[in-house]
C-alpha cells in the first residue's frame, strides 16, 4: 500500500510526511512517498494534497502540471482511493473560491470559499492557533476522536458547504468555521492534523487504514 503526499511547490511537507511516516509505522499503513510524479500518482493507494497560501495561486500551481492534476483526479474518482485535503487542499474540494478572485475548485464537494467574519470583533484574521473541534457527524477516520479535542488552524478562508451532510465538524470563532468535511472517498481538514498532536495523528492512523 503506497499513500502520495502530492508535492506541487504550494506548502512545506516536511512536518506532513514525517507525522504520516510516524503513523504509518504504528498502524502497518504501508509506504508513504513525497511526489511529483504523475505515474506514481496513478498507482497510489492513497492520496494527500496539501497547501499553503491563497487558493488561486494553489489551484493554479496544481493544474500548471496538468500530468500531474489528472493523475489525481482519475485515482480519486475514477478509480475511487481515499483522499485526503490538509488547509488549502481541503479547501480545492469546494466548487468555488472568492479569495481575491473567483477560481474554480474540483467541485468533489459542493459549497464555496470565504472569507472568515467573525461576528466579534475582538477575533483575529487570519485564525491561528488551537481550537476545539466540535464534531457534526461519524466517520471513520474520526473514530477515537472527540468533541472537544483540540486541533491547529492558519487560514483567513473557510468552506461554506452546500449539503450540510458533507459538514464533519466545526470550530467556534465568533461563528462556525468548517474543520472537517467528507463525501464518498473524499474527506478534508481545514487545520494541520499533522500540526495537532494526539486527536491529528490519530485522524491520520485512521486514514491510513480507511477502506470506503
Amino acid at each position: 500500500m503506497t499513500t502520495v503526499l502530492i508535492d506541487y511547490d504550494s506548502g512545506n511537507l516536511h512536518s506532513a510526511q514525517k507525522a504520516f511516516e510516524r503513523m504509518a509505522k504504528e498502524v502497518d499503513g504501508g509506504e508513504i512517498v513525497v511526489t511529483s510524479d504523475a505515474d506514481v500518482v496513478s498507482r497510489a493507494d492513497r492520496v494527500v494534497l496539501p497547501g499553503d497560501g491563497a487558493f488561486p495561486h494553489c489551484r493554479d500551481e496544481l493544474f500548471a502540471r496538468s500530468d500531474l492534476a489528472e493523475a489525481m483526479i482519475e485515482a480519486v474518482k475514477t478509480r475511487g482511493v481515499p483522499f485526503m485535503g490538509i488547509c488549502v487542499g481541503m479547501q480545492m474540494l469546494a466548487t468555488t473560491g472568492h479569495e481575491y478572485q473567483e477560481t474554480p475548485g474540483l467541485d468533489w464537494i459542493a459549497g464555496d470559499i470565504h472569507r472568515i467574519a467573525p461576528n466579534d470583533p475582538s477575533l483575529k484574521i487570519p485564525h491561528m492557533g488551537w481550537n476545539n473541534l466540535v464534531l457534526n457527524g461519524l466517520h471513520p477516520v474520526l473514530e477515537g476522536v472527540s468533541t472537544g479535542d483540540h486541533a491547529y488552524f492558519v487560514h483567513s478562508y473557510a468552506m461554506q458547504v452546500s449539503d450540510p451532510k458533507d459538514l464533519l465538524a466545526h470550530v467556534d470563532y465568533g461563528d462556525d468555521v468548517t474543520a472537517i468535511v467528507a463525501k464518498d472517498n473524499v474527506i478534508g481538514m481545514q487545520f494541520h492534523p499533522e500540526k495537532s498532536q494526539t486527536a491529528g495523528l490519530r485522524m491520520i492512523g485512521n486514514f491510513l487504514q480507511w477502506a470506503p
